[in-house]
């Protein structure tokens, strides 16, 4: 396990950014039947969920508008962010790193460091972890984190599709002499690594017509090898196991108990997970938000879109001392415990495609 405690780092603001475009479980129910909806509904949570609609949208455009909206409203000028750090497993390309078109977009320094890092569930945290130690040497720190899962979703995979959201969040961060440090708790077990993946379209197994075509799977599901696959109940087995003890070392590297946090923010897995999760550690429901329901999984987005949706009367007006909790895609795992606020939390970005 990594633990870490960073101080000197103030969160300065968050927001969020959805694309406008709705699918509800009544879509999903043309596909399915109202029945089999209802089934999934009562365990996932999810209502309805924002998706792109468009094949040229990307996760990138999602985070540079929820960087534009933050930035202005942040009042930073642009050439005072020394670092851009983009986290997702849906880059434009493989080649360069997505957040090197960013750093441009953005009208950023080319003094500005710029990088991608590959993690999905637990990405928030990893990407926190790595933003937090880059303002001991750089004043100001944007951190992009953002998925467009919908895209590699068959839409005939009752085990996904109702699940998955889209979204892109920007976070900034600087260094701060008179700010609470933050601690960190990682980990990852790639044992799980195929139990929640894209298996082809990279260079393990490259694209071609056969690892695109869609076919009948387990259960009647159909989709194809480019698409994600999820074993849900390996993945449910692997939260149960190890979130808990990681949230509780989380606590322990921060010197805090539970009583002393105001919220527990979970990855935005589903409403079941969440459920357990909070009945092991004993959290009452209400310290533990739900943005869910009306956004759906979002992947690396879900932490900071929770924050952003459910939080943000609280976090705009005053601290909050926040336990952060991701964990998913690869096996990997991470915890934080940090205190935000008041600090800049624009409302939710909502883009037209």
């Amino acid at each position: 396990m990594t633990a870490a405690i960073i101080p000197q780092v103030r969160i300065a603001g968050i927001a969020s950014a959805v694309p406008e475009n709705v699918r509800t479980l009544a879509d999903d129910a043309q596909i399915f039947g109202q029945q089999e909806i209802d089934r999934i509904s009562q365990n996932i949570g999810v209502q309805q969920r924002h998706v792109v609609a468009s094949e040229k949208t990307c996760a990138s455009d999602l985070c540079f508008a929820a960087a534009t909206r933050l930035l202005d409203d942040l009042g930073w000028e642009r050439d005072s962010i020394e670092a851009l750090i983009f986290v997702t497993q849906t880059p434009d390309q493989f080649m360069p790193a997505t957040a090197c078109s960013l750093q441009h977009r953005l009208g950023l320094s080319k003094r500005c460091a710029s990088f991608d890092v590959n993690q999905s569930c637990a990405g928030y945290i990893y990407g926190l972890w790595i933003a937090a130690s880059l303002t001991r040497g750089c004043k100001r720190v944007l951190l992009l984190v953002g998925d467009t899962i919908s895209r590699v979703v068959s839409p005939q995979d009752r085990t996904v599709t109702s699940l998955f959201g889209d979204a892109g969040t920007a976070t900034a961060l600087e260094h701060d002499e008179s700010a609470q440090p933050i601690a960190f708790e990682l980990g990852s077990d790639g044992s799980g690594a195929t139990c929640l993946a894209v298996p082809a379209g990279a260079f393990r197994v490259p694209s071609s017509p056969a690892t695109r075509e869609r076919t009948e799977r387990d259960g009647g599901n159909v989709r194809a090898d480019a698409d994600l696959f999820m074993d849900g109940a390996e993945v449910f087995t692997f939260a149960l196991r190890e979130a808990p003890g990681m949230i509780q070392r989380t606590l322990v590297t921060a010197g805090r108990e539970a009583a002393e946090i105001d919220a527990f923010v979970l990855h935005q897995a589903n409403r079941f997970m969440i459920q357990q999760l909070t009945k092991r550690l004993r959290v009452p429901p209400e310290k533990a938000p739900l943005s869910l329901t009306q956004y759906g999984n979002t992947s690396s987005a879900s932490i900071p879109l929770a924050i952003t949706t459910e939080l943000r009367d609280k976090i705009s007006s005053g601290e909050q001392r926040l336990l952060l909790a991701g964990f998913g895609a690869g096996f990997a795992w991470g915890g934080a415990v940090l205190s935000i606020g008041p600090c800049c939390l624009p409302p939710l970005v909502l883009l037209a495609e």
